[in-house]
């Protein structure tokens, strides 16, 4: 498993549900084609699976 993930918002939150707009708030994402490096943890991994829809996800080598 890699280090480090990269997290972009690739589709727009119009429309979302609240939960789905606060996990990506709590990513650290902000607006559509914002990047944030984040650590691999199961944390991390539980956000990025519940709005997977939303993201394209990039693994890291460290």
């Amino acid at each position: 498993m890699a280090n480090k993930v990269e997290i972009t918002l690739s589709r727009s939150l119009i429309g979302r549900p609240g939960d789905q707009r606060d996990t990506v708030s709590a990513l650290g994402l902000r607006k559509v084609n914002h990047t944030v490096v984040k650590e691999d943890n199961p944390a991390v991994r539980g956000m990025i699976n519940k709005v997977s829809h939303l993201l394209t996800v990039k693994e890291l080598d460290a």
